[in-house]
């Protein structure tokens, strides 16, 4: 089957592979809005996580061809089974995720009643954070309910259909690290090709950035998001380091990486936290988090399936609740301040006191981000790192990307920015007080 990508071209689909695609499992993320509430800020950016779960693992493939087309495996199957279960990795990253946004997680069950002892096991080797316990007392997250249809679903069961050659929980480990391997699946020759094959579907420079700053940049009108992933991907390769291969990039591609990381972080600033879509975010957990709502997301898988934006939108028009209406008839609270800080402050919040004292409701959120991931790692995560070659200079010893350029010192603080909104019937009031006060 060959797809038409407004993004990529065409991308060729094996037949296996949409028997996945078909499934009602995947075929849900066509109802889940990539962006979220961005659409009220950017009118085009309705795309879902369904092309976007494609495009990820187009590039995925793209990714592994490119790093391992020099390397000698044994066998034909070694190179197939390992790429199939990167691209199929990559496919199914985001098939857990909950409506709208990232705020319906709010609402999702206890991690416990997902039944996760039934399915998982962690690793205890401190890979990436492995665990030897799970923790069931923290609600579960998106991450926990793309686990449980890989591993706990009717999808479990047209996975190992199709894809004989590995089974469902191979490619569970490669979305999350946690996970502990049965076997030695990821083991060729003596070397273990799960760090790699990981960073490909989740790390600094992987698939899933690369496909989501272009969609949503062509999506949203902007230019932030430009990258030069073609350039990127030429310039990847592997680094082997205690008996692990990690993924690597060329110095010469280094300009590019940083210019990948900027762009991810503008988006951010720019587009991901425009005032419009955190207002509508904010709203929508003061609904989900009020006594009075009453959407939940079931821990049961098939019933889950039928919660996508739509039935999220549809609720909230039915419902009552003024938080859930301001949503439906797009009547949002207004900005009226906005900080942009990289250090703390406590000025939004005395503003925010001082105008509710005198009587005006306010809502005040705050956002941040940081330009890395690896300025909050834990030391597992930091152990696999992504790595520095010099292809002109053999002699020259591969080192942590982190080491080789200045931006990540450069961009260490969290931006952050703080803003206050209020009810357009109380803006005029509150911008004078503001002025009166010298606020």
């Amino acid at each position: 089957m060959e797809l038409r990508d407004p993004i990529h071209g065409s991308i060729n689909i094996t037949n296996a592979e949409k028997e996945v695609i078909d499934s009602v499992q995947f075929q849900r993320l066509r109802a889940i809005k990539q962006l979220g509430f961005t659409e009220f800020s950017f009118p085009a950016a309705t795309h879902n996580r369904y092309i976007h779960s494609i495009g990820v693992s187009h590039l995925a493939s793209l990714v592994f061809d490119q790093i391992f087309k020099n390397y000698d495996f044994e066998t034909i199957s070694e190179f197939s089974r390992l790429r199939q279960c990167t691209r199929l990795a990559a496919l199914l990253h985001d098939i857990g995720h909950g409506p709208l946004s990232h705020t319906t997680e709010e609402v999702m069950p206890a991690y416990k009643d997902l039944n996760p002892q039934s399915y998982v096991k962690k690793r205890t080797d401190g890979f990436m954070g492995g665990s030897s316990e799970l923790d069931l007392s923290r609600r579960a997250d998106h991450e926990d309910f793309t686990i449980k249809f890989l591993l706990d679903s009717p999808l479990t069961k047209i996975l190992a259909t199709q894809f004989p050659e590995m089974s469902p929980i191979h490619i569970a480990c490669l979305i999350d690290k946690t996970l502990d391997c049965p076997d030695d699946f990821f083991m060729v020759n003596d070397l273990d090709f799960r760090p790699i094959l990981s960073q490909i579907v989740s790390s600094e420079l992987d698939a899933d950035r690369m496909d989501y700053l272009e969609r949503d940049a062509y999506f949203c009108g902007t230019n932030y998001g430009r990258i030069e992933a073609n350039w990127l991907i030429a310039n990847q390769t592997y680094h082997i380091a205690e008996g692990k291969l990690h993924l690597a990039l060329n110095r010469r591609a280094l300009y590019a990486f940083d210019d990948f990381l900027l762009s991810r972080h503008h988006m951010h600033l720019m587009v991901y936290f425009h005032h419009k879509s955190i207002i509508y975010e904010e709203m929508l957990m003061r609904y989900l988090s009020s006594d009075e709502c009453t959407f939940k997301l079931p821990a049961d898988i098939n019933e889950y399936i039928s919660f996508n934006d739509y039935s999220l939108h549809e609720h909230l028009y039915k419902s009552e609740n003024p938080w859930a209406q301001k949503i439906s008839t797009k009547n949002p609270y207004k900005v009226l301040f906005e900080l942009h800080s990289t250090e703390e402050t406590n000025r939004t919040q005395v503003m925010q006191q001082k105008l509710e004292d005198s009587g005006i409701p306010i809502i005040l959120a705050n956002s941040g981000v940081r330009l890395s991931k690896y300025h909050s790692a834990s030391i597992e995560e930091k152990s696999v790192s992504i790595y520095v070659v010099d292809e002109y200079d053999r002699l020259a010893k591969p080192y942590p990307i982190e080491a080789s350029t200045e931006i990540f010192q450069k961009y260490e603080h969290m931006r952050r920015i703080e803003r206050l909104y209020v009810e357009p019937v109380n803006y005029e009031a509150a911008e004078n007080f503001i002025i009166k006060n010298k606020l």
